[in-house]
């Protein structure tokens, strides 16, 4: 193995923020170039990894891997390269590897796939299809590109090492990529196929992640004779009813206490306490207006998970019916419901078939 890798990471990120060089901005609970390190290390596959930065002091505080070494980059993204070239030229490398440290969400199956195709080619560079037209302007025409003769390429970059130097050293011109090198002397490039997900970071934006939450409810109520059993919303045929200042139905009410629970927002006794106002209310009534204000603060909920824990009425029988009227009262598709029936063992008030609980956790995403 005699591997090497180089995170491009000089670069002074005006369009992204004004203070903070876009590869030290902290991405999924690391900074941005964390990733690009992390990755290159954890793969085993390169001898050292070579960080080109103007920032060299930010990376005195870390702790990184003895096979990391950190050098000084230039003012062009060129200029960065051919430095690290010329610093790694010592250590005789056959193959190498440039990536620009703005694309943290590359793989190592990728690493893997552009070090197993460097065996019969010089170049390989990863690509990915256009989604959208592309248009070409010469002077004052413009011209459609046909998107299936579009590659749009991507880094990590690989290269046999000797090949890349010599184009790198006697090139006058500054370059975006290294692929440019091989394109300008009409050398034979391994084009394969990138990964959609290794995305590009250009400006702040690129990197707003939607933020999801969660929220837990739980309920338990008496089972009493002679009252209508409701769980979910729906009637269901039994002996008893669950006793209540509304219905009692420990399904809904556990959703509502989970949804305001993800939303930050207090919990189901705030907006609706035991007053004559919700005296025997249908809990689908108090379950609507929350539902609304989750959709109308722009979340969207990814699913549902509900424990139901009684030994009578079996769960399995009724499951069916309970998630058809749960997905109608909240508007969201029966596969995003998940419910589970659990007994307690014939222990307590619920193991005597006196009481029913119920537990619930939703995962919910904000939107913009």
């Amino acid at each position: 193995m005699n591997n090497y890798f180089v995170i491009l990471a000089a670069g002074k990120s005006k369009r992204f923020h004004k203070k903070i060089p876009k590869q030290f901005y902290n991405y999924k609970n690391k900074e941005i170039i964390d990733h690009s390190i992390e990755k290159s290390v954890n793969s085993k596959l390169f001898k050292k990894i070579l960080v080109v930065t103007n920032n060299i002091n930010h990376f005195k505080k870390k702790m990184i891997h003895h096979s990391v070494k950190v050098i000084k980059g230039g003012k062009e993204r060129s200029d960065s390269s051919l430095k690290a070239l010329k610093y790694l030229k010592k250590y005789k490398p056959n193959n190498i590897l440039i990536h620009d440290a703005a694309r943290p969400d590359f793989t190592i199956k990728l690493l893997r796939e552009l070090l197993g195709h460097l065996k019969k080619n010089i170049a390989v560079i990863p690509y990915i299809k256009s989604k959208d037209t592309i248009k070409y302007r010469v002077k004052n025409e413009l011209y459609n590109l046909n998107r299936k003769n579009t590659y749009l390429t991507q880094t990590p970059q690989a290269f046999k090492f000797k090949k890349l130097y010599g184009l790198a050293i006697n090139e006058k011109s500054k370059i975006t990529d290294e692929a440019t090198l091989f394109i300008n002397k009409n050398q034979k490039i391994k084009f394969i196929k990138g990964e959609n997900t290794n995305n590009k970071i250009t400006f702040k934006s690129d990197i707003n992640l939607s933020k999801t939450f969660f929220g837990i409810g739980f309920d338990i109520h008496r089972l009493v004779r002679n009252k209508n059993l409701y769980l979910g919303g729906a009637k269901i045929p039994f002996h008893s009813g669950l006793k209540g200042h509304s219905d009692g139905d420990v399904i809904l009410h556990s959703i509502i206490d989970s949804i305001l629970g993800a939303m930050r927002n207090k919990d189901i006794g705030s907006f609706f306490p035991n007053t004559k106002k919700y005296k025997n209310i249908r809990s689908p009534k108090i379950l609507k207006p929350v539902i609304e204000s989750l959709y109308k603060s722009n979340f969207f909920i990814n699913n549902l998970d509900i424990n139901l824990i009684c030994e009578q009425p079996k769960v399995s029988k009724y499951r069916d019916r309970i998630i058809n009227s749960i997905s109608k009262l909240m508007m969201l598709k029966k596969d995003l419901i998940n419910l589970k029936g659990k007994t307690v063992e014939k222990l307590g008030l619920i193991g005597k078939e006196k009481a029913i609980a119920c537990e619930v956790i939703i995962s919910i995403t904000k939107y913009d």
